[in-house]
């Protein structure tokens, strides 16, 4: 069918052929043909295409008559044209097991939401984590699950906890030995893993082993159709890192410019994270505010602007170190740096607030119920941020820390450099006086 001319529509609408497609997305698992139920036989036989994964589409009988179509790689972006090439046919979209769980069910809704049409009929299979949950009598509301498929192993650091169960949804034969590695590498040795595979099927089978133990070429023999399950166990001498912002200092690659433990607990508090929400950390230094509040939620988002392009390496290292791969990091000098960025929730200054601009192209980007915390050790970014304080409202708070250690053969408290927040939450209430204009002096 022919695309509307540009005049019909109005302008950037996607084109409105998928709509016109009429999908059906069948979950099929390991057992194939035989473990579909009736419901989900009868509209792959009566489709007029098929799409699939070459494996899926080979499990289908002969009178199932559609044309078959594998999908193409990359996926995401050849949906809506294979969509729009089947216009007006039955077509049924094979995909492994619930295809509403990390699956191509939720590409397909928004594909076809976007041109305006109604979501798919969705014909669900037992998941994998399903499968494995009743393997291995885990419920399944207490089980973690983290999908490995598409995404960087970093990000499977971020669940892991002493005593959590965890089932991890694998991108082929090699992932058990990769986790095997990272769980090495992050403390985790004494971890059981178990590799399920081929869930529901003639050929399912189970293997298990400690990470510590777990053979370098055990990939050779494992099906690339599997879920690893993971009992976690900390190693005794691993480094602790709690679910909750205020990581130890020591969990950071850094050079000294690190928001430090006590006070990124506090900036975090303030900062407020909730699902889903996409923070700016300008004048990143280590990372550490950017990375906690994505450790907070596994929606939340964040940026990381930092002008020294050593440091935006060490970010990104922290990044993965911790668990949090998708952290964006930009390398420029912020207020130039911040253009074109999307619209935050919340921004966090920790450096350079005397910048000419900075303050009010941070202020501006956010909408009216957006968080802005600064914090600062100078006097002249102290004098700017009561200046905002004045206008503005929040709270202007000081935060002092000091540490027990050794005097002579007693004990004595050495002070850190006490830090000045302000934190706010912008409303659209008029503004005060302009603030009194201050010499650059203290860029990070």
């Amino acid at each position: 069918m022919s695309p509307a001319p540009p005049a019909a529509r109005a302008p950037h609408t996607p084109d409105p052929a998928p709509a016109a497609a009429r999908v059906t997305v069948v979950g099929i698992g390991a057992d194939g043909w035989d473990g579909l139920p009736a419901a989900s036989q009868e509209a792959l036989r009566g489709a007029g295409t098929l799409i699939g994964g070459t494996r899926q589409l080979a499990l289908l009988p002969a009178d199932c008559t559609g044309e078959r179509v594998p999908w193409p790689s990359p996926l995401r972006p050849a949906v809506p044209g294979l969509l729009a090439a089947h216009a007006g046919r039955e077509v049924c979209v094979l995909a492994s097991g619930d295809p509403m769980f990390y699956g191509i069910g939720r590409t397909l809704a928004e594909v076809l939401g976007e041109a305006g049409a109604a979501p798919p009929r969705v014909l669900p299979h037992p998941s994998s984590v399903s499968y494995a949950c009743a393997r291995l009598g885990w419920p399944v509301e207490d089980t973690e699950v983290v999908t490995l498929v598409g995404r960087p192993l970093a990000g499977l650091t971020a669940a892991l906890h002493d005593g959590r169960r965890l089932l991890v949804l694998s991108a082929g034969a090699g992932t058990p030995e990769q986790v095997a590695g990272l769980l090495r590498e992050r403390g985790f040795g004494p971890t059981r893993m178990r590799v399920l595979e081929q869930l529901g099927g003639p050929r399912e089978r189970q293997s298990e082993g400690t990470a510590e133990d777990w053979p370098p070429a055990a990939s050779d023999r494992t099906d690339p159709l599997n879920v690893v399950a993971l009992d976690c166990v900390r190693a005794p001498d691993a480094l602790r890192l709690s679910a909750a912002p205020g990581l130890p200092d020591d969990a950071y690659e850094h050079d000294g410019q690190l928001t430090k433990r006590h006070v990124r607990a506090a900036t975090l508090a303030a900062l407020a994270p909730a699902p889903g929400e996409l923070l700016w950390d300008v004048g990143g230094g280590s990372g550490s505010i950017g990375i906690e509040w994505m450790r907070t939620h596994r929606s939340c988002r964040a940026v990381a602007v930092e002008r020294d392009a050593v440091r935006a390496e060490r970010i990104a290292r922290n990044a993965d170190a911790l668990g949090v791969p998708a952290l964006r990091v930009v390398t420029g000098p912020a207020p130039a740096a911040l253009a074109g960025l999307p619209a935050p929730d919340a921004v966090f200054i920790g450096g350079g607030l005397t910048v000419p601009g900075l303050l009010e192209a941070c202020w501006a980007a956010l909408p009216a119920g957006g968080r802005l915390v600064a914090n600062t050790v100078t006097l002249e970014s102290e004098a700017l941020l009561a200046d905002w304080y004045r206008r503005h409202g929040g709270d202007l708070v000081r935060l002092a820390v000091a540490h027990a250690v050794p005097v002579g053969g007693f004990t004595g408290w050495r002070q850190a450099m006490p830090v000045t927040q302000w934190s706010v939450t912008k409303t659209d209430a008029p503004l005060g006086p302009p603030p009194t204009p201050s010499a650059p002096g203290d860029a990070q």
